[in-house]
This record gives structure tokens, sequence and C-alpha cells, in this order.
């Protein structure tokens, strides 16, 4: 059913709110899965609803009226008080939840998150579940747009004001080489200078924290592939191409191709990441401390046990939270 002009709309406000933060109508429609002209036609309602012009459309990019701005600051709090009202009417003590919309990062995709999924649908019966996995700038992004209730990602800084934050997992990064690649004894940051880097891209954000890390410590290491799959990566590294850098997460994910691998500790300052579960304050109830409980259980017995009983020196990398 359309909205009719000179009413205000809950979907009007989402639909400003969305074109508000992205400066666009065209990344607010594809944020929002609607069309640029439905967004557009949006906008005009609520203007002419309000009596007011909130947006300058013909600017590139789109910027906010003074009474934008005014009215950006109400339409949030619309927005967050509707939230509420949805999650108060659907959980009740918890175990009445009728849909969660869970983001993973990908390095848990295979071993972890089907498991958590069975765990999670036998503790909230008649539960619905929505999964994305991704990378966690894009599930940052999903969380806070509302679009996802309960994501598990790689920290990135100071936690939003909105959030409750469930730390998991820390992990210290390792290299790892193909065997044979640093003889026992040498200079190993000298041996793997010699070699390029087959690199994480660095349009995620794991492949920027190792690129400020080596930046950091004056390091410039030649580099010919710049990939965002550690499949693709180690397989590359066991060929010989060159050797990388990453999270036990990771590793395990592709403990297949480990064989043909050396690990090694950094040859330089360390560095580290922490994985957290992350949702809205006050909506959800128990139901993230939950999650996280029946997460870091399934880490331990997956990924921690097995990693560290192959590679003992990875029980000094790998500690859940």
């Amino acid at each position: 059913m359309q909205s009719s002009p000179g009413r205000i709309t809950l979907w009007g406000i989402e639909v400003f709110v969305a074109t508000a933060e992205e400066r666009s109508i065209t990344a607010a429609a594809r944020r929002l899965g609607a069309s640029a002209s439905a967004v557009s036609q949006q906008l005009t309602n609520l203007e002419g609803a309000l009596g007011v012009t909130l947006l300058v459309r013909n600017a590139r990019p789109v910027t906010l009226t003074p009474a934008g701005e005014a009215f950006r600051r109400r339409a949030q709090s619309i927005l967050n008080e509707a939230a509420q009202a949805r999650a108060e009417l659907a959980v009740t003590g918890g175990s009445a939840l009728r849909r969660l919309r869970l983001g993973v990062i990908d390095d848990l995709e295979a071993d972890v998150t089907p498991q958590l999924l069975v765990r999670m649908a036998d503790r909230l019966e008649g539960c619905q579940f929505l999964l994305e996995t991704e990378a966690s700038h894009w599930l940052y992004d999903q969380v806070e747009a509302e679009a996802l209730d309960v994501i598990v990602t790689a920290e990135m800084g100071e936690a939003p004001p909105w959030a409750e934050v469930h730390p998991i997992l820390s992990e210290g990064f390792v290299v790892a080489a193909p065997k044979g690649m640093v003889e026992p004894g040498g200079d190993p940051l000298a041996q793997l200078k010699a070699h390029p880097l087959v690199q994480y891209t660095t349009r995620h954000h794991m492949g920027r924290l190792i690129a400020t890390h080596l930046v950091q410590q004056n390091l410039t290491l030649a580099h010919r592939f710049e990939l965002d799959s550690y499949h693709a990566i180690l397989a590359l590294v066991g060929q010989g191409v060159g050797w990388t850098i990453l999270p036990p997460l990771a590793l395990m994910r592709a403990r297949r191709l480990i064989a043909e691998l050396d690990l090694l500790d950094l040859p330089f300052a360390p560095v580290s990441r922490r994985i957290v579960l992350m949702a809205r304050q006050g909506i959800l109830e128990e139901v993230p401390g939950v999650v996280a409980t029946e997460l870091k259980d399934l880490l331990a017995q997956v990924v921690v046990k097995p990693a560290v009983e192959a590679y003992p020196h990875l029980s000094a990398r790998l500690r859940l939270l």
C-alpha cells in the first residue's frame, strides 16, 4: 500500500535518514533495496507533510538544509524507538524471538557458523534465522543500518554508543611460508624479504590492519598479488609464489593447505585482532549473550583445540576472552 502525500510515515523517515547518511539518493536506494524514484517520491512526500525542504537534492553530494539537520536528530530518535517497539513485541523473556538476523565474518563460515545455527535453533524454538557471512566493515554497516540484529566481527576501533559488545576471541597474526623458505638459524625477516608478500586486500579491514602495521614497522615489502580469499592466498603460498601474514582463524579455515606450509611468529612487533559479538543495547535482552556463550564454546572445540594440538606455539596467539 502506497503512502499518501501529507502523512509522515515511518518508511519516509527511514528513507530520509538513509539519504542523509549516504548523501546520495542512488546509494540510499541501494541500501534500502528500493528504486531511486521510490526514494525520491518518499522524500517529496515527507517534505510536503512537514512543509519544509529537508534536502538539496541537486547538490553532489546531496546536502541537508538547516531544517533537514534539525529533523535528522528527531528522525533517528523515532527510528530507534520503532526498533525498540518491534523488539519488545518480538521478544518475551528471549524465548519468543520470531526472527534473528545474524551476520558473521567469513572466517567462521564453514566450520563454526552451521553448528552455531543448530544450537541457536534448539535454544530459540520457533525462531527463523537469516544469516549473512561477509567482511567486518560490511557487517558493521548492516548492524548500524538495523539490517542485522547481531554480528560477529573483527573489532574496528571504539564501539558505537548504541552497541553492546561481547568479547569472543583474541588472535595474534602469524607468518605462513612455503616449507623450507625460512631456514633455521638465519635471519627470518631477511629471508622473507627476499620473496614477495602475498597480501590480503586492503579494501577490507584485516588487510588495512596488516598494511598499517607494516608501515609502523618501517617495512616496505614487495608484493604482486592482493586477494580477498585466504584459500587462494594459501594456495599461492603453497606453490612457492611468496609468503603471507594472517590470523589463526583464517589459517584454520584453510587447514587442508597447511601441510605445504611452515608457520612462524612475526619477525617484528606482534599485531593482533579481537573478534567480538555486537548488537544494539537493550533490544534482544539476553539473546546476544547466549549467542556469545555458544560461539565461544564452539570455537574452543572446533578451532582453538585443534589449532593448538597441531601447532602448539599458537597457544600464545589464540585466546578465548
